[in-house]
Formats: structure tokens, C-alpha cells, sequence
């Protein structure tokens, strides 16, 4: 097929280039502008446009994808269907409507469930046993679309968000080249989305890792697993910042004087002879591996030979 490629990120690579592996014709791949970045906040090009200058691809960056001019030059690419990854702009109704196959949309989740831009962290955050990726048939609403295939993964207990990012996205380039083949032969049905309980996946930022100590230890595992490797969950010690890389729940009745934290307040630190905890709202939290401000990432038994915890000392 004659496709119109739109990603920005890396999720969206391996799609492109599983595209181009089964042989298809990419007319145009869109992106996002170059951004700044750095210190030097130097313009750095999007992942996806990497790969399409490392391919020899036609490469069209518009600031809004529903400008006349840009509408204009995705139709002179006369394309059989547009295949959209994680592009980050909505798309008009005109563009949906462009090709003969419209656009065909792979989001990382088994959709209706996290609709939204952070689906795969959502997923962990919540606890979810099972996720895995969805190609729909874009309409104008946000994730709506009618669905078209569905594959699914287990989240395993030790998953963290770059884990399953690496996982989906390698499962969503594939489901995507199926989708493509099926639509040709006639094979799929789209199937309409309904409604769903699961709340929407909101975006992420670098506050959204702040950890609030008062929230069940189970929680805030799950969020240090999810929000790895970014934005990275952390908290406050001394006034300076420390990213918890690494945490497990505490065994009840251990041995270890650090698991036994009383009736102490949340957030209070509890160092045994290289172990850390910290009080959450109902349980001990075990820190397993930390990074604090413009340090590397240690071990807990590493951080306390430098940074000893006093008595009654917090967190937060």
C-alpha cells in the first residue's frame, strides 16, 4: 500500500520500519517540528524523523496538521491510507477522510480501556494484570475509533513503564502490518469501541512523579514501576531531591529493623544496617536502589553509608 506515515516519538519507529520490512510504499512521513532541547536548547529532530532521513524518506513537519497548506500536501501524496503513532496533534475531519482506507490509528492499550496520551503507564499505575495494543479506524473523537484488532500481554509484577513501552511498541508495529493486510483482503470488521469504566490517561509531566507519602505503599510501588524511566518517581529529603529507582513492599514480621515502622508518621525514614524504608499511609515501602540530585543511582546500603538517616527524620 501507498501509505502517509504520522509519529512523532519512539514508540512510533518500530511501525515505520516494520511498514517499510513488509514492503510498503511510504509516500510522506509527518512529524512533529524539531524542538529544542538541552541546555544549549538546540533544535533536535523527533525520533521518528531520524529514522525517515536514515531511510531516504520525504519528510513534511507542519506546525498544524489542519492548515489548508498542510491538508493540501498530504493529498498530493495521494495515498491509499494514513497510519498515525503517537503524532500528538488531533486530527480534522478532512484528513480522517483523505485516503481511500482512511486513518488507522495503533494505541497502546487494549482500547475502549485508557483512552488518552499516557495509556501505558496508566496501566501500571492501576495495577492492571493485562494490557496490550489496539489498531482502530480513526474518527474525530479522541481514541473513539471503531477497533479493528486487538493483541494483549500480561503485565508482569517486576514491569516497569520502559519494559512494557519496549514491549508494545514492537507488538504494535506488528499488529499494525496485520491490520494493513487484513483491510486489504477484506478480513476485519470494525467493531465499534463502547463505553468504558476505566478513567482517561491523562498526560504526564515531571510533577507527576512527586510521590505523596500518605498513599498506601502499594501505590507508590507501582507508581516508582510506571513513571520508570521517566518522568521518575521522587521525593524531598533535606530539601534536596532523591529519584527512587527501585522499591519492593516489606515483609510483614521481618527480621530487618528497617520493616518495623511502628506507629511512625508517613513519610518517616526507617534505616537498618543497609536497608531503607520509608512509612507509607498503611505499610513500610522498601527502597531498593535511589539517585539523589546530580548523584548516580546506588543502592540503598551505598546511599546510607553516605547520606545516614537520623531518627524521626521525613521524607517529602
Amino acid at each position: 500500500m501507498r501509505i502517509i506515515f504520522m509519529g512523532t516519538p519512539d514508540f512510533a519507529t518500530g511501525t515505520l520500519q516494520a511498514l517499510l520490512d513488509a514492503g510498503h510504499e511510504i509516500a510522506l512521513v509527518v512529524t512533529q517540528p524539531d524542538k529544542p532541547a538541552g541546555r544549549g536548547k538546540k533544535l533536535m529532530p523527533s525520533p521518528v524523523k531520524v529514522l525517515a532521513e536514515e531511510e531516504g524518506l520525504e519528510i513534511f513537519q507542519p506546525i498544524k496538521v489542519r492548515d489548508p497548506e498542510a491538508v493540501s500536501r498530504l493529498r498530493e501524496a495521494e495515498a491509499d491510507v494514513i497510519v498515525v503513532v503517537a503524532f500528538g496533534q488531533i486530527l480534522p475531519q478532512e484528513v480522517l477522510d483523505l485516503t481511500p482506507y482512511g486513518c488507522i490509528n495503533v494505541h497502546a492499550s487494549l482500547l475502549p480501556a485508557w483512552r488518552g496520551a499516557a495509556p501505558i503507564q496508566w496501566a501500571i499505575l492501576n495495577g492492571d494484570q493485562v494490557t496490550g495494543v489496539t489498531t482502530m479506524q480513526m474518527n474525530a473523537g479522541l481514541d473513539t475509533g471503531d477497533i479493528l484488532l486487538k493483541r494483549e500481554i500480561g503485565i508482569t509484577p517486576d514491569e516497569t513503564g520502559g519494559s512494557l513501552f519496549d514491549k508494545l511498541a514492537q507488538m504494535g508495529a506488528e499488529l499494525c502490518v496485520e491490520t494493513l493486510q487484513a483491510l486489504q483482503d477484506g478480513s476485519v470488521v470494525p467493531v465499534p469501541q463502547g463505553e468504558t469504566t476505566t478513567p482517561y490517561a491523562s498526560m504526564l509531566t515531571r510533577r507527576s512523579g512527586e510521590i505523596d507519602w500518605s498513599m498506601p505503599a502499594v501505590q507508590i510501588e507501582r507508581m516508582v514501576r510506571g513513571l520508570s524511566p521517566w518522568p521518575g518517581a521522587y521525593s524531598y529529603r533535606s530539601g534536596k531531591r532523591i529519584k527512587i529507582c527501585r522499591a519492593s513492599l516489606a515483609t510483614a514480621g521481618g527480621e530487618d529493623p528497617a520493616a518495623d515502622g511502628g506507629d511512625s508518621a508517613a513519610g518517616e525514614l526507617l534505616a537498618g544496617k543497609d536497608s531503607l524504608c520509608v512509612k507509607t499511609g498503611d505499610r513500610q515501602l522498601v527502597i531498593d536502589e535511589v539517585q539523589p540530585e546530580g548523584k548516580r543511582r546506588m543502592t540503598a546500603a551505598e546511599y546510607l553509608r553516605g547520606y545516614p538517616v537520623q531518627p524521626g527524620e521525613k521524607m517529602g
